[in-house]
């Protein structure tokens, strides 16, 4: 299991944040409301599934919660693009919360792999 505090848990809470932010920038000046739901849920759960998996109660359910916060982070790159596609998001914006989003995948990604092999 991960430490209390963990960089991969202190990434996704400040991810999270920015994803609050971003929701309320797109319900208040853009006055998008259903995009920016569905990105304000799948990009705020991929924190709460890391806190759940540090309160695992075995390898298998801790497991479980990282890969629902990888498959959260990947429909959070999902909701970002669209976004950005439909020209509710700049590109610059994008890029930069998206290059989050992908470093964090590639973190719970690595912990996925390394869990599983040592459940084998």
């Amino acid at each position: 299991m991960l430490n209390e505090k963990n960089v991969t848990y202190d990434k996704a809470y400040k991810f999270a944040i920015r994803i609050v932010n971003a929701y309320k920038y797109l319900q208040e000046n853009k006055k998008e409301f259903v995009l920016s739901k569905q990105l304000l849920r799948s990009g705020t759960s991929i924190g709460a599934n890391i806190a759940e998996a540090n309160g695992g109660i075995s390898p298998a359910d801790f497991s479980a919660k990282i890969s629902i916060a990888y498959k959260e982070t990947l429909e959070t790159k999902y909701w970002l693009s669209l976004l950005k596609d439909t020209g509710y998001i700049d590109e610059k914006s994008f890029t930069s919360i998206h290059q989050d989003a992908d470093e964090i995948a590639k973190i719970l990604f690595s912990i996925l792999k390394t869990s599983r092999i040592k459940k084998q």
